[in-house]
């Protein structure tokens, strides 16, 4: 009798494992080289496929914001097609709003930069008698500015002309696939709800990271507007020029996660510089740090919630990635598409939750997918759904 039930205990147990893995699962390290070269062939085709991923991805992004307003449209018994175009509208007044701004800031600071012109030589000459004192010849530099003819000008122009396209390229692309994924949002939550009934973790997973991206945009753009504001009641009590200018460019740059606060803070520390002196520079940089470090390191965080909350390293990694896959777009999404990549990766499977541990600033995060049984226990087939929070 004992031994009828050791050997029951054996064939159920886990010296079956082996067994199994024999008869029908490839070996750990043929999966593992499969799926590196399936990833390694995935981001050369989105590198090659940038202009076009990144203006769409940029587009569901910002479908996916306005989203809630839609949905409150069709509970009001507006059509959906009509919410869908007002979901397309606010898109478009989002992306106008955004031009706008840039487009003001920059013919702000193209009006005053000539009247610098006489301090910007004194600080280029106070600079060159330094690099002098160090061993380096003031005739490097007069080289260098001779080198600056009508041909290198003509060169830097044709750039610019061919940036602003880009742009224009770029915006064409964007409105087109908002349209298109506004109209394909009608019949979203149907869809969702098809695919639930098979695989209802990847849907699960789908539903959180649209929720991980809204939150992220708007708790960066309320963060933004705060640090803006801040940051221009800074600029005014030091006494720099444009402060609005630099106070619209530090709320744009918010968006970009790391070094957007650098991108931000070198201009109007520059023309502090210009204008004032190594002081005024100087407390530019240290209103800016303390600000930045205070709100959007220890104060953001908070706020952004675990649904989107990854260690700064991740954060960083993801910028850098993002930027090299998919150009200047990928630092401006490189956290929700980090988040998209962590959906079908990590969140909808259960045999990677634990990778989990190792990126999420909170180990809570994910906690609203379902969560599988562990393989001894019998019971894999069965699901627990947590409630999401918030």
């Amino acid at each position: 009798m004992t031994g009828s039930v050791s050997a029951g205990q054996d064939a159920s147990g886990p010296d079956r494992a082996p067994e199994a893995a024999s008869r029908g699962m490839l070996p750990r390290y043929v999966l593992v080289t499969v799926g590196v070269a399936a990833l390694v062939v995935t981001i050369v085709v989105l590198r090659e496929l940038q202009s076009i991923v990144a203006p769409v991805f940029l587009a569901l992004n910002l479908v996916i914001i306005v989203h809630p307003l839609q949905v409150h449209l069709i509970r009001m018994r507006v059509p959906r097609f009509v919410s869908a175009m007002v979901t397309v509208l606010v898109v478009l007044a989002l992306l106008i709003a955004f031009f706008a701004l840039t487009g003001w800031s920059i013919a702000r600071l193209v009006i005053l930069l000539p009247s610098y012109t006489e301090k910007m030589l004194e600080i280029v000459q106070g600079a060159a008698a330094w690099l002098a004192t160090m061993g380096l010849s003031p005739t490097f530099l007069e080289d260098q500015l001779a080198a600056l003819d009508a041909n290198s000008i003509a060169s830097a122009a044709g750039a610019v002309f061919s940036n602003v396209s880009a742009v224009v390229g770029v915006l064409t692309s964007v409105v087109m696939a908002v349209f298109f994924v506004a109209m394909d949002s009608m019949s979203i939550d149907h869809r969702l709800r098809a695919t639930a009934a098979v695989r209802p973790r990847f849907a699960q997973a789908l539903t959180s990271f649209a929720q991980g991206v809204r939150r992220y945009w708007i708790v960066a753009t309320i963060f933004g507007l705060i640090v803006a504001v801040l940051d221009v009641i800074a600029l005014e009590i030091i006494g720099v020029p444009l402060a609005l200018v630099w106070g619209v460019l530090a709320f744009l740059t918010n968006y970009i996660p790391n070094i957007g606060f650098v991108i931000g803070l070198v201009p109007p520390a520059l023309l502090a510089l210009v204008d004032q002196g190594w002081v005024a520079a100087l407390w530019v940089v240290i209103a800016y740090s303390v600000l930045n470090f205070v709100i959007q390191s220890i104060i953001q965080p908070k706020f952004t919630g675990e649904s989107v909350g990854v260690t700064p390293f991740i954060s960083f990694l993801s910028l850098l990635f993002w930027y090299w896959v998919l150009g200047a777009l990928g630092a401006l999404l490189a956290l929700p598409a980090t988040l998209l990549l962590k959906a079908f990766l990590v969140d909808a499977d259960p045999r990677a939750r634990w990778v989990n541990n190792l990126i999420a600033s909170d180990l809570r995060t994910g906690a609203g997918l379902p969560i599988g049984r562990s393989p001894g226990g019998g019971r894999r087939n069965r699901e627990v759904v947590v409630p999401l929070e918030g």
